[in-house]
């Protein structure tokens, strides 16, 4: 299952709208067909790797790190082509939570197919913003901040809170996600410019500000419910909230935030705003995990699993 996800990776930047797949066939103890999903070549990952293994995909197992899909798209349903060369056993990393796809694994063991159903988180996460895209209809949100160790977003005397590896890190993801959001507080203390710099990055997020008043940024200034329907329907898988302590609170309020990146200086800061304001009720968080980053360290979070 490691390699389907690995092999799934080289879709990332290329499929668009649609999942990262990675297949792998294995038969009399070998690997006979390997796939992954790229939007350009239109074939799925299992009939990538069906097409590989030929013949010899018959009595053997194939694993897949997304449910095969059993409906017709661009090509036949998978779940039919895998029944057809006679695979005897798949083995599948998550569910397909998209309806218009979902059912492969109920018409894979109706053909005959012994199917295993791993629901592994790796599998889960690999493909987040587009699960949580298509399920929920709206872009999957990632809260980032940089904080001192009391929690605070600012260090008197200190033009940044978080070293420079955490700032270099954070222009990576901002070249992963389709969009990077702040508050008008934070446009009209900071005027940031919200794009990737000094990584390489082969495209730029659309940089949106929520709220009301003038700004160089996308306004958007409905609700915020609303707001996010409507990026979501305009393709905006993923959203990184860089935004101060208000739109933060505001965003969590809402059940919006999906998952939390603090970046943790080696600071007691002893004044200024909290990262996040009060809350109606404590907030259970899932698998975190934590990671040096130079002097800081980066904590990680879900607030909703994928």
């Amino acid at each position: 299952m490691n390699r389907t996800l690995e092999l799934a990776e080289r879709g990332r930047g290329k499929v668009r709208d649609h999942p990262l797949v990675g297949a792998v066939l294995v038969a009399g103890g070998e690997v006979v067909g390997e796939g992954w999903y790229e939007y350009d070549a239109v074939d799925h990952a299992e009939t990538v790797a069906l097409a590989e293994a030929g013949e010899r995909a018959r009595g053997g197992t194939m694993y897949v790190t997304l449910e095969p899909c059993a409906h017709h798209g661009r090509t036949p349903p998978c779940a039919d082509a895998v029944a057809a060369a006679g695979v005897a056993r798949v083995v599948v990393g998550a569910r397909d939570p998209n309806p218009k796809a979902a059912g492969g694994v109920e018409r894979l063991r109706a053909a005959g197919v012994e199917v295993e159903v791993l629901d592994d988180a790796d599998a889960r996460r690999q493909n987040e913003a587009w699960r949580t895209w298509v399920s929920l209809g709206r872009p999957h949100v990632t809260y980032k901040a940089a904080i001192s160790l009391d929690g605070r977003v600012v260090v008197p005397g200190r033009r940044w809170v978080s070293g420079e590896e955490s700032r270099r890190l954070v222009h990576e993801l901002r070249a992963a996600v389709d969009a990077v959001a702040v508050g008008m507080g934070t446009v009209r203390a900071d005027d940031p410019e919200l794009t990737s710099r000094g990584v390489g990055a082969t495209r730029q997020p659309r940089r949106l500000a929520f709220g009301h008043g003038e700004t160089k940024l996308e306004l958007r200034d409905g609700p915020l419910e609303e707001e996010m329907h409507a990026l979501a329907a305009e393709g905006v898988q993923s959203l990184l909230l860089e935004g101060g302590p208000t739109l933060a609170t505001a965003f969590v309020r809402a059940g919006l935030v999906d998952k939390l990146m603090l970046f943790v200086a080696p600071v007691v800061s002893g004044d200024g705003p909290h990262f996040l304001g009060d809350l109606p009720e404590p907030l259970r968080l899932e698998d975190m995990s934590a990671r040096r980053v130079g002097d800081d360290v980066l904590l990680q979070a879900y607030l909703r699993e994928p």
